[in-house]
């Protein structure tokens, strides 16, 4: 019989990326390696500088001498005036309006009314906001392992190339009772713009949250931890955290210590379970569970044993 012909094995020829596959990822390395602490200060400093005008008083009229129309002691020209009465946030809402006229003046005002924060402004405006960058991402480090990265990086395949997306998650809080947390996705270009745009989220989703001293082996009645244990969910993470005595310190992950110490918890114990390495779905049980700390009905004999506070402790 003859032999069958041989059958021709088809070659893998490796796909090159594209012109601007490699310039996505030339953006998104050169933007990973900025420190957290470098997109978090200058956002920071921007809204102290809108806060300071805002809440600065009106201007006086000072007396401008003009040699050339040969007028001593008038006004200052109109421009002058206009450009410096002009506040450098100028509110689009009732309640932006009412914080700007320092018609409310504590933000718990705002959260026993059952208002929500409309404005990122407003936080600025009645808050030492202090906020913190969630470090989500990773790389392969030289000798294996995962070096963290402040943002993530998801791709998705298009039939005409790779298509990123970058996710931030920012923390922002007063330290005393007062906590958000804000989300962000994006293109990986405009990497600090995402970081901004996360941190106000986080302004406008603040919540009051309950603390107080639950744990029998302390009873001091002071709010350094919270007054009972929950449990928060997110995805397959479920966290559970649990009154501490004083002194213990915060016994979670890095991570989440970020988030308590923005909420203003001093002591805490935590147990976890599930998927725990997805670190945006921990930081949002852990947030769930200090949001859950609100269900629970108290009586007033249990507040006065457990000092328990909720919101800005004075």
């Amino acid at each position: 019989m003859a032999a069958g012909k041989e059958t021709k094995k088809k070659r893998n020829i490796p796909r090159k990326d594209t012109k601007q596959e490699k310039a996505e990822e030339k953006n998104i390395d050169a933007a990973n390696h900025i420190a957290a602490e470098e997109l978090v200060a200058a956002e920071v400093e921007a809204k102290k500088e809108a806060s300071e005008e805002a809440a600065a008083p009106e201007v006086q009229e000072k007396e401008v001498t003009e040699t050339k129309g040969g007028i001593v002691g008038g006004e200052a020209p109109r421009d002058e005036k206009k450009k410096s009465e002009e506040p450098l946030w100028a509110p689009k809402t009732e309640l932006g309006r009412k914080v700007l006229n320092k018609e409310i003046t504590d933000i718990m005002q705002i959260f026993n009314s059952g208002r929500r924060i409309t404005e990122p402004e407003i936080a600025d405006m009645l808050l030492p906001v202090e906020s913190e960058i969630i470090m989500i991402g990773g790389s392969t480090g030289k000798g294996g392992g995962i070096r963290r990265t402040p943002s993530k990086r998801t791709t998705r395949m298009h039939k005409s190339g790779r298509r990123y997306t970058t996710s931030a998650l920012v923390v922002a809080g007063n330290g005393n009772g007062i906590v958000g947390l804000g989300f962000a996705a994006g293109p990986p270009a405009k990497h600090r713009e995402l970081m901004e745009k996360a941190l106000q989220k986080a302004k406008l989703g603040m919540i009051p949250i309950r603390r107080g001293c639950g744990s029998w082996e302390c009873s001091c009645a002071k709010p350094h931890s919270i007054p009972f244990a929950v449990s928060g969910k997110s995805g397959s993470v479920v966290i559970e955290l649990k009154p501490a005595p004083n002194g213990i310190g915060l016994c979670v992950s890095d991570e989440v210590k970020k988030v308590m110490r923005a909420a203003g918890i001093k002591d805490i114990w935590s147990k976890t379970r599930g998927q725990t390495q997805s670190r945006i779905n921990l930081i949002k049980a852990a947030f769930d569970a200090l949001k859950r700390l609100d269900r629970f009905k108290v009586q007033e004999s249990q507040l006065k044993s457990a000092g328990m506070v909720e919101g800005k402790a004075e």
